[in-house]
């Protein structure tokens, strides 16, 4: 007789038991193998089922998957139906029908930064998921009608149209803005879904933020690449009318960063005019009575520096001189964008700057370490709401509910796999203390 063989599934990242932590422990990552029965019968009597003269009922992923809104249904289908192409409806101006592609060369140039912060609207929006209907933007309330929406297109087109506003890209190529999407031919409401791509969660590449329009309505959350079911049909699409770097008109234009030496007193270029248009893009246009120019002045450090502590970022961080880091936030959309003044967002470097404590190493965070930083740290993760861990405490000794508390925060700063191990690294313990 030959053995069975069964499927592992991977259990919900905030399951408790001793089995799920020790899971996540050695697979950084959510993984999907084939396991023999040895294997299999390991796993079950770890569960109490009994496998012999009674037949047991094998284990399905709803025993450690807590179902959300909008998941795919079992046989693959993210149960998203969609419309046709039409034009806009209920919005201010001129309706306009599907574009052809004779007219594509015509089309809106926008930024990655613009297409997130309009996916980001209907994020808060909270717009419910129909085919039918159309949200007061005149788009229609469907995934397609969502990156048409994003995508600043003149009509709302649907999964069997966008790929000729697209251009074709792979897994390594994808920046914020661009767009996962899936087209069933012969079925177009079985499976046909987009969603648009708002950056990696971590270094792994295995999980991406996805912003889609999907039932009960517009989500952002961390998404398995490509998709939850079908993953290997979904093809990645750049938009033809993206601006590299999120400027317009005429100069030098790259995601890349240009070096520290492109910025800060004497400098004179392009870079400098295309980091102040994308500051200006992300609330810093009050900073500048005239331009963005290309010529470096004050203008430029104080817009700098008020998007460097909107993301609660202090000394040598918001130093008001764009670094490699900073770059990328703006270029990619990434990050809060800078506050009103009456905010509290002066960026003139005045006020008050949360003194972020030194970080004291990866050592001081392990198994039988105790110091004075565990404490620290266990009481800044009660002061940000992740202390329900504790059943006392915090204390000097590092343990399990010092490590579940830090890997709840990790995991709401949107990271997964090894970036959400629960041991705080660097960038973990800025933002605790930021």
């Amino acid at each position: 007789m030959d053995a069975p063989v069964f499927e592992d599934v991977d259990p919900a990242g905030d399951c408790g038991c001793a089995g799920c932590v020790q899971w996540r422990r050695s697979v950084p990552h959510p993984v999907r193998t084939k396991v023999g029965a040895r294997h299999a019968l390991v796993i079950a009597a770890a569960a109490g089922t009994v496998i012999g003269g009674i037949q047991a009922t094998p284990a399905t992923a709803s025993e450690h998957h807590e179902a959300r809104p909008g998941d795919p249904t079992p046989d693959g289908r993210p149960d998203t139906p969609q419309g046709g192409t039409s034009p806009l409806h209920g919005a201010p101006g001129v309706a306009a029908g599907s574009v052809d592609l004779a007219q594509q060369s015509a089309l809106r140039t926008t930024t990655r930064a613009a297409i997130i912060n309009r996916a980001k609207t209907w994020v808060a929006a909270k717009v419910p998921y129909d085919m039918d209907k159309y949200w007061k933007d005149g788009y229609r309330q469907d995934c397609s009608g969502f990156v048409s929406m994003a995508w600043d297109l003149p009509g709302n087109e649907w999964t069997g149209s966008l790929a000729t506003y697209g251009t074709r890209i792979t897994k390594a190529q994808l920046q914020p803005g661009d767009i996962l999407l899936f087209h069933n031919p012969a079925d177009p409401e079985k499976g046909s879904h987009v969603t648009i791509f708002g950056g990696w969660t971590d270094y792994t590449r295995t999980y991406y933020i996805a912003y889609e329009q999907t039932r009960p309505g517009t989500r952002k959350q961390a998404t398995p690449y490509a998709y939850w079911k079908n993953s290997d049909r979904y093809l990645a699409y750049r938009y033809k009318g993206v601006k590299a770097g999120g400027t317009s008109g005429s100069g030098s234009s790259t995601t890349r960063y240009p070096g520290a030496g492109s910025f800060g007193p004497g400098a004179n270029n392009a870079y400098v005019t295309q980091l102040g248009r994308l500051l200006v893009e992300r609330g810093g246009k009050r900073f500048y009575s005239q331009g963005p120019g290309p010529r470096w002045g004050d203008a430029d450090r104080r817009a700098t520096q008020a998007f460097q502590k909107a993301q609660g970022w202090s000394g040598g961080d918001a130093d008001g001189l764009p670094g490699p880091t900073t770059w990328s936030y703006l270029v990619n959309g990434k990050g809060k964008d800078i506050p009103g003044a009456g905010a509290g967002g002066s960026g003139s470097g005045g006020g008050s700057a949360v003194k972020v404590p030194a970080f004291p190493g990866t050592a001081t965070f392990r198994p039988g370490s105790s110091s004075t930083a565990v404490t620290q740290l266990g009481e800044q993760l009660v002061k940000k709401g992740f202390g329900k861990y504790y059943t006392q405490g915090p204390g000097p000794r590092w343990g399990e509910a010092d490590r579940r508390a830090v890997e709840a925060f990790q995991r709401a700063q949107g990271w997964r796999g090894a970036a959400a191990d629960g041991y705080p690294g660097p960038e973990t313990w800025r933002r605790l203390f930021s």
